[in-house]
């Protein structure tokens, strides 16, 4: 790791924070990419082409020495891919969806230099208890979660009051799988 200086691709205060919690030193640097994906991708493969996607964008940019992180995470209900709500109403229907349900936090991270790529996931199952619709309107009104994916951020009152337990890393619902990238960057 120490070879590289790092590049974490997001405007993600969430991201960079648990980056920071790592220990390393890295820079921000981020391209606007249009987040589109083929739509028979399923599941693991959404986030796993987007972050790739975003990591392409940097190709012709990067110095030999210069290693960027980037990565995407999807909500994933149903057989099917929540993503950021786009309104009010969104919003309130992707929690009612979650409400009292199971669901996955799918993260994919993609770490690339000028000669070398590597992308991996980390799967999350969330269980969200009952909620009553008080409860997502005041999350809604207060917390604004329009930039998350399924309309939640686990960090959030959502997570003290709404979600009794998870399977797998915190931090990668939050948007980092923190372990897996600490031990694949020490493999890199």
């Amino acid at each position: 790791m120490m070879n590289y200086k790092l590049i974490l691709a997001s405007k993600s205060p969430r991201r960079q924070e648990l980056l920071k919690g790592l220990g390393v030193e890295f820079e921000i640097r981020t391209k606007e990419i249009e987040e589109v994906f083929p739509p028979a991708l399923f599941k693991e493969e959404i986030p796993l082409y987007l972050s790739n996607l975003k990591a392409k964008a940097f190709e012709k940019d990067l110095k030999e020495n210069e290693l960027v992180i980037t990565s995407d995470t999807i909500v994933w209900n149903e057989n099917k891919q929540l993503g950021k709500p786009k309104s009010r109403a969104e919003a309130i229907e992707m929690l009612q969806n979650l409400s009292g349900k199971k669901h996955e936090v799918i993260t994919a991270v993609t770490l690339m230099t000028k000669t070398k790529t590597h992308s991996f996931y980390e799967t999350t199952k969330v269980f969200f208890k009952e909620l009553s619709q008080e409860e997502i309107e005041c999350y809604i009104n207060n917390y604004q979660p329009f930039d998350k994916a399924g309309s939640y951020g686990i960090q959030e009152w959502i997570g003290f009051v709404g979600i009794p337990k998870i399977e797998g890393d915190y931090f990668n619902v939050v948007g980092l799988p923190l372990f897996r990238l600490n031990e694949e960057l020490g493999k890199f």
